[in-house]
């Protein structure tokens, strides 16, 4: 019985950002749990999807559903940050940070967020039913510790973990908790998943300072993402709404 709370079997599910790093492991999860899954990405062929542009969603939602029906599960893991090789205005002090930085992280991460939830979650809510669970940091819950970065600065660079990452992942809970109310009664439920760091080959001088502030003591292995993603893909979590499901290795439990 317990295991069938679990069970994701026949059902339908899109993962955004699906041929990422976190991304490729929810897919594997969900399709081990018996879900038939479609990955909305610009890396990949099938389903090459933009997820700030909405007529390119429609298209593949309708495709999805003439091939499998209207999905039950939108997971929202499309996201987009300053990668380590970065532009230096683009880690550099919060009062020069590039106006076109900002609005292109915010694009993806908010807008990016909304619309899937916009156009498949006006399919699930006339379907009677759905879950969507949107993946944000503990970066938008809580300030990044910029002292974690003194090693670039000690090099001689000047690094600060960039602002609008933190301010679109933080948008992300109040957008959860809207359309959790707005589609209570239609049967969907819509929660966050609040995320630490992930192991992704770091520099070890971040990985170091980084388990220095970790309760648990180390960064969190992709795979470690899925159970949460079940627990809230399935019935398991079937009173579960406009809810933060927080799993950062006790990063923000100090």
């Amino acid at each position: 019985m317990s295991e069938d709370l679990f069970s994701l079997r026949d059902r339908v599910a899109v993962v955004t950002g699906g041929a990422g790093q976190l991304g490729r492991e929810i897919v594997r999860a969900l399709e081990e749990a018996g879900a038939r899954v479609a990955v909305f990405d610009l890396e990949v062929e099938r389903h090459r999807v933009d997820v700030t542009d909405r007529s390119a969603l429609e298209a593949a939602t309708a495709e999805v559903e003439r091939e499998s029906g209207t999905p039950h599960i939108l997971v929202n893991a499309a996201a987009l940050d300053s990668p380590p090789d970065a532009p230096a205005e683009e880690v550099g002090p919060v009062e020069s940070y590039p106006e076109e930085s900002f609005d292109k992280v915010m694009d993806v991460n908010v807008k990016g967020t909304f619309l899937p939830c916009q156009v498949i979650g006006a399919r699930m809510a006339a379907a009677g039913r759905g879950s969507i669970v949107n993946v944000s940091s503990v970066y938008g819950m809580l300030s990044p510790v910029q002292e974690l970065y003194e090693f670039r600065r000690r090099g001689g660079e000047e690094f600060y973990k960039p602002v609008a990452y933190s301010v679109s992942k933080s948008a992300l809970y109040n957008l959860t908790r809207y359309l959790a109310t707005y589609w209570a009664k239609s049967g969907v439920r819509v929660n966050t998943l609040t995320l630490a760091g992930v192991r992704n080959e770091q520099p070890q001088e971040f990985v170091d300072e980084y388990t220095k502030r970790m309760p648990i003591g180390r960064m969190a292995d992709a795979r470690e993402v899925v159970g949460p993603v079940i627990f809230l893909a399935s019935d398991a979590s079937s009173y579960v709404t406009g809810a933060n499901l927080v799993a950062d290795g006790g990063w923000s439990a100090w």
